[in-house]
């Protein structure tokens, strides 16, 4: 199976895990009842192993075998979702600073509205290309925002969105989308930039900089 800790969601961060730093802020938020893990079937063991059992959760109900696209693995950890639930927080687990803030904002959001996800004021400008990649359109960056996770949702508004994706062959990066394609509107809540997305070698110096930081866990 190969050294687990070679893997981004296992790189040390601080005393944990990076997913085990992600884990733990959900695991101590009060609101937050249930816990599903979704990860690839080939690394069940190495996740149980790594940074669930060493750690003592008492949220985490379940490991769910994800799929073959980010989608598809959202779908499957909803199937494993008790059937009482009301709301569903979606969360990218190498997203480790995540704050309680954030998830308690837009789980009060989707309380009200149905969609709501966690974002950021975009930085930079952007421009749209053609295939030739020339600019051809300069949007307003006062209108563009950079969407993160968490993202949550009423479970019932979730699942028909997937449902209906999988219909028509509908594939989308995140689920927001998803709810948008049904005519649903989402709320947006402010994130943070430092609500890093641990996806290449010079995030994990970003991030182990900002677990440095003071109050990172509450910081928005």
């Amino acid at each position: 199976m190969g050294d687990p800790h070679t893997k981004k969601t296992y790189l040390p961060l601080l005393d944990l895990p990076v997913l085990s730093q992600t884990i733990r802020v959900f695991d101590l938020n009060p609101i937050i009842s249930d816990i599903l893990v979704i990860v690839s079937e080939d690394d069940l063991e190495n996740c149980q192993v790594v940074a669930i059992t060493p750690y003592d959760f008492t949220k985490v109900l379940d490991l769910v075998v994800g799929g073959s696209t980010r989608q598809e693995s959202v779908y499957n950890g909803l199937n494993a979702v008790p059937e009482d639930a009301q709301l569903v927080i979606v969360h990218d687990g190498v997203r480790p600073f995540v704050t309680n803030k954030m998830i308690h904002e837009c789980v009060s959001s989707a309380d009200q509205f149905g969609a709501a996800a966690v974002a950021v004021p975009t930085k930079d400008t952007i421009k749209v290309i053609d295939e030739n990649q020339f600019a051809v359109e300069t949007p307003d960056r006062d209108q563009l925002w950079a969407v993160q996770t968490p993202q949550c949702f009423r479970k019932d508004m979730l699942v028909k969105a997937h449902h209906q994706a999988k219909i028509n062959q509908v594939g989308v990066t995140d689920d927001a989308a998803l709810v948008e394609q049904l005519g649903f509107k989402v709320k947006l809540v402010m994130g943070s930039y430092k609500n890093l997305k641990i996806t290449t070698p010079e995030d994990i110096v970003l991030a182990k900089a900002f677990a440095l930081l003071p109050n990172t866990a509450e910081s928005t």
